[in-house]
């Protein structure tokens, strides 16, 4: 970890060689998520609630669920460039460093200026968490922070077999996006507003779920049974990480050189 703080330090310094430049995207940053949340607002001045979620209800998801992609984004931003480091046959050099690939690829690129939706994103989150009736305590801030500790694990395991898809298509596919920027634009809002077989499908295979409708649910008091699975399911959520790293490890294994 030495090396990938190394990394992101030299990182930071070479970005703000340009610091107009990184106010300016920071400043951008912060505004596109924020014409999402007017979208959000409106829809809910019209029609006042969807599915029984109130307006402050869906905002803290929609907080949580944008603050994890930021962090995401920001930090694991080397896998989702990574097709131009087998395509250029970069990524020879990576696997003649005795280092972890994982840690190098990670360190070859961040987005700090992710951090201006990071920002907005807090500023939701403080704004519907003060508008919302809840009993404060140990474990609900828990679970909290475990919710955008798992959306950022689930967003980055997807950046991860988006990279390992390149070792066999050389191009990234734009496919992905249907899980990270699609995923990010339907995990704002709670999943029982879907369809059955969406809202099973994004939690148990691409778990968005675990993130944050089956742990708001608890969060809200508004889960029906056991609350131990409510209170558990951002757990699972991280638990998305290992299956990726295993098929990341499978495309290395397998890797052939482009010969660039």
């Amino acid at each position: 970890m030495s090396l990938y703080f190394k990394y992101l330090q030299i990182l930071f310094k070479s970005q703000m060689q340009y610091r107009t430049s990184f106010l300016l995207l920071s400043f951008g940053q912060f505004f596109i998520p924020l014409s999402v949340f007017a979208g959000l607002y409106f829809l809910f001045e019209r029609f006042g609630q969807i599915k029984g979620w109130s307006f402050f209800e869906v905002a803290l998801c929609f907080a949580v669920i944008h603050m994890a992609f930021s962090i995401s984004e920001c930090f694991a931003r080397g896998f989702d460039a990574f097709s131009s480091l087998v395509r250029d046959g970069n990524f020879d050099r990576l696997l003649v460093r005795p280092r972890n690939t994982i840690i190098q690829v990670m360190g070859s690129q961040f987005e700090f200026t992710r951090f201006g939706r990071l920002i907005q994103s807090i500023i939701v989150l403080i704004w519907a968490l003060s508008n919302l009736p809840i009993e404060w305590g140990i474990i609900k801030a828990s679970i909290l922070i475990l919710m955008i500790i798992s959306g950022v694990f689930i967003f980055t395991g997807i950046f991860i077999l988006a990279a390992t898809m390149c070792f066999w298509t050389i191009q990234g596919l734009e496919v992905v996006n249907i899980f990270t920027d699609g995923g990010r634009e339907m995990a704002q809002y709670p999943l029982n507003i879907y369809h059955k077989w969406v809202a099973k499908f994004f939690t148990f295979i691409i778990p968005f779920g675990t993130v944050n409708y089956l742990p708001l649910m608890y969060f809200l008091d508004k889960n029906e049974g056991n609350s131990i699975v409510y209170m558990m399911a951002p757990i699972a959520g991280i638990i998305f990480i290992l299956p990726c790293l295993l098929v990341w490890r499978f495309g290395v294994k397998h890797y052939r050189s482009t010969g660039s």
